[in-house]
């Protein structure tokens, strides 16, 4: 006989239009309900998932953690998933989805000797398609969502074979009607579902309240015991994901395949609330940029491993992906609690990234007299080249001169510049040096700053000419127009990639809603930043009784030439700097906004020359290439303008934006927008903000950006920008110290001898004393790399696959290096 699954879940958010503790609230009560029917009920069967909530659990009513313990054994209560929560499914990093799925899977062993196989993400907006691999690699067979529906996502089914940029598939698996019932309704609901498929041999079907909890009632249990004994076409029996999917295969129906990601749905939420997003992106950055050091400082006997207070870090940074905050689309209040909660492992990051830090100083010869250390840990098993800084006191100054730090490596002097401090004493006593330089790889590199004593400070000495000024080296030329602030020409090895008037900001027409629910782009301009005439710029610039450009040069030096632009609009103001470099073609593009708009949408536009190319973007351990038609796209770390028919590509790398367009070749980088908070339209009401008060909005204030932009032959592009991006995400650390010359020098951590592999985590294992080490092949080519370890003694070859993740167990007792699933124990 034909059968049709009930899926009975309490679709539960931890946090939304409620704060955290009333999701807490929820959760006991929901839960408590649940066990009280599935010991009532026979044959009936709760399903739920999120570690979140079984801590709440736990930690709030043992008793009840308890019974769930033994109804779980019983068969009656069904751990489902199996994630730590329901995460936001397209802007966390690949390998903080991998941390997601690790931590639930942990605890559910732990917990209840649990591993689901069908992984769930009901409520989340959309889907990347990087979740396959992941997926797959971590023991699921198969994923239920619910969203995007078929108008803004078409799939060739409701069930298909879902394959992820390396190969990997699952079976994917669209709910009818999405995850919740409404009290007394789920009757209804299977109903309409036996209507639209009659032609079916099984089915599921999702039921219960929601969206605050609920879970099953007992007019729902009643009014599907009646419909089940009274309905003969097909066996209707409560149970679980993983019997409805070993059914499915069992028939031997033929899927088809999707091999494109889950998305649109809610476009606004790339970059609604983008201070969350800006601080996620650090503290990702911040805890697996740690792992690495940690595990090189641990592996040579010079610290612990501090494995619980790293884990500690994770959780808050698992917590803020959760699929209404990470998104935006919750009340300030959540938001504020949000931020906290980041701060929090932020904190712990850096007494950590200390701890490690001074360990690695070992070996460390003392400074020479008069001279200043400065130390940068690389934690990239590559070489990394760029401008570097670190400010340092000055060990003696001078009244009558100024003290000019010039920075030596080995011996060798360096392009280095001295640059206005972080703070404003009226002494000559803090330093600000900037300094072009190479990293060597997975270790500290030492530099040496002597000073020289010199009449005044050097004066830059580039200045505008005849309404431009022209930045030119060996390698790049660049024009700055006076008259507007923006970018006339970017030049690189003598290829031209940009149109005039690039990196203007740009202002577009939005809505009250903070989800875009109802919309697939941006389009319409409502106008854009214009140049601070003098007067404007000079008040601006806090300098009564001066009268100063609103385009100026601030710094030139041996590194680099830095510019100031100040525009407005309406009543907001950005100052936006151009950081060019003596060696390089990348140029660095720094945003401060102070933004004052309602119901608009602030972008940043480059256009290109390039009007045919395709556009491309970092996802979830893989590269996607996006709509080049002006929809607003979900991307990571970098987006880019690829032109096979000119063989060029030029590539914009971010520390915290996930949103995105291209049309006729310009790239339109969105920065904030301004709709209110957890506003939604629908209904019957005609408003969906109030009309009879003020309303707080989203994003007010000051925020801040920066970029990375540079263009190059096609293949290069490819080759590097991964590597790039993750460099300026996940910065090698600078600090100035004078070492005791104690110890023995460190060896490096680990180095690989290819051009494009990255490493995307080096950390201890879970439940041994053995290490991790995941790897990724980001440009979709087969490729091999060769890794060294040269404190363990061990090198070793690795074959990757197209967009392959691949982990490495390094048992440090037995000296091997051994592959295994992303699952690590």
């Amino acid at each position: 006989m034909r059968k049709l699954h009930l899926i009975c879940n309490a679709h539960l958010d931890p946090a939304w239009l409620w704060e955290i503790e009333e999701g807490a609230g929820e959760a006991l009560s929901t839960f408590r309900i649940a066990a009280d029917f599935c010991e009532e009920y026979e044959g009936f069967v709760f399903n739920h998932n999120e570690v979140i909530l079984y801590k709440w659990i736990e930690e709030y009513d043992p008793s009840l953690f308890q019974r769930i313990q033994g109804l779980v054994k019983q068969g009656k209560w069904h751990i489902m998933g199996g994630w730590y929560l329901q995460p936001d499914c397209n802007m966390p990093s690949g390998e903080s989805f991998v941390r997601q799925i690790l931590l639930g899977r942990n605890y559910f062993r732990e917990k209840f000797g649990v591993e689901p196989k069908t992984a769930i993400n009901f409520d989340p907006f959309g889907h990347t398609r990087g979740l396959v691999q992941i997926m797959e690699k971590s023991g699921f067979d198969s994923y239920i969502f619910c969203r995007p529906a078929e108008n803004d996502c078409s799939l060739p089914d409701e069930e298909f074979i879902w394959v992820g940029y390396d190969g990997s598939e699952v079976v994917g698996h669209r709910a009818f009607k999405a995850y919740l019932s409404g009290h007394g309704k789920a009757h209804l609901k299977v109903e309409s579902w036996l209507e639209a498929n009659k032609d079916k041999s099984e089915g599921l079907v999702l039921w219960g309240i929601g969206n605050h909890g609920g879970g099953p009632s007992r007019i729902d249990l009643n009014n599907l015991k009646a419909l089940a004994e009274k309905t003969t076409e097909f066996e209707i029996i409560h149970s679980i994901p993983e019997d409805y999917f070993i059914e499915l295969k069992a028939s031997g129906k033929a899927l088809p395949r999707y091999e494109k990601d889950l998305n649109p749905w809610a476009v606004g939420c790339y970059t609604s609330q983008i201070r969350i997003k800006q601080k996620h992106r650090l503290l990702e950055n911040e805890i697996y940029m740690l792992e690495k050091m940690m595990s090189n400082a641990a592996l040579q006997g010079l610290t612990t491993y501090p494995q619980q207070d790293i884990q500690e870090s994770l959780i808050d940074l698992m917590i803020a992906e959760f699929h209404d905050i990470l998104p935006g689309s919750s009340i300030q209040l959540v938001e504020d609690h949000s931020l906290r909660l980041m701060d929090h492992g932020l904190e712990i990051v850096s007494r950590l990234k200390a701890r490690a830090f001074f360990a690695l100083t070992a070996g460390q010869k003392k400074a020479e007299d008069g001279e200043v250390p400065i130390f940068i840990y690389n934690p990239h098993p590559y070489k990394v080249k760029g401008i570097f800084e670190c400010e340092f006191q000055l060990p003696k100054g001078s009244k009558d001169q100024f003290a000019n730090p010039v920075v030596y490596k080995n011996g060798l002097k360096l392009p280095s510049q001295v640059e206005k401090e972080v703070s404003n004493l009226y002494i000559d006593w803090r330093k600000r040096s900037v300094f072009a330089a190479e990293l060597e790889p997975g270790q500290l590199n030492r530099f040496d700053v002597k000073i020289e004593f010199l009449t005044a400070k050097p004066k830059p000495m580039l200045q505008a000419e005849k309404g431009k000024i022209l930045f030119k080296t060996d390698d790049l030329e660049v024009v700055i127009n006076t008259k507007t602030g923006l970018i006339d020409l970017y030049i690189a090895s003598g290829v031209s990639y940009l149109k005039e008037n690039a990196f203007q900001p740009i202002v577009m027409e939005d809505q009250d809603d903070s989800w875009g629910s109802q919309i697939q782009s941006f389009p319409k301009k409502k106008g854009c930043f214009g140049l601070m005439s003098k007067r404007q710029g000079t008040r601006y610039s806090g300098l009564p009784g001066k009268s100063i450009d609103s385009v100026r040069i601030v710094e030139d030096g041996e590194a680099r030439t830095v510019v100031e632009a100040l525009m407005t609009y309406g009543d907001s103001s950005i100052c936006q700097t151009y950081k060019l470099p003596k060696q390089g073609t990348e140029i660095q593009v720094d945003v401060l906004v102070h933004w004052n708009e309602k119901k608009s949408m602030l972008k940043l536009a480059v256009p290109t020359l390039f009007n045919d190319a395709q556009y491309r973007g970092q996802v979830a351990y893989g590269t996607d290439e996006l709509p080049n038609n002006g929809r607003e796209v979900v991307s990571q770390k970098w987006v880019g303008v690829f032109s096979e028919a000119h063989n060029v590509a030029f590539t914009c790398t971010n520390d915290g934006i996930y949103g995105s367009d291209l049309l006729d070749g310009e790239m339109r980088l969105s920065l904030l927008r301004s709709p209110g908070y957890s506003a939604l339209p629908g209904g019957k009401k005609t408003n969906t903000m109030p009309r009879d008060r003020f309303s707080n909005r989203m994003d007010q204030g000051e925020r801040k950006y920066s970029f990375w932009f540079k263009g190059s032959e096609l293949a290069e592009r490819v080759a590097s920008v991964d590597r790039e991006a993750l460099a300026h995400n996940e910065k090698p650390y600078a600090l100035t110290y004078f070492p005791s010359g104690a110890g023995e020098l460190p060896k490096p951590l680990i180095t690989l001898n290819d051009d494009v592999v990255q490493m995307t985590a080096f950390k201890k294992a879970e439940a041994s004393e053995d290490y991790i080490i995941r790897l990724f092949e980001p440009t979709g080519q087969p490729r091999s790399t060769v890794i060294h370890l040269p404190a363990l003694g061990i090198e070793q070859q690795v074959e990757l696959g197209k967009f392959e993740m691949k982990t490495l167990r390094l048992d440090v007792e037995a000296g091997r290096l051994t592959e295994e699933n992303v699952m690590e124990y």
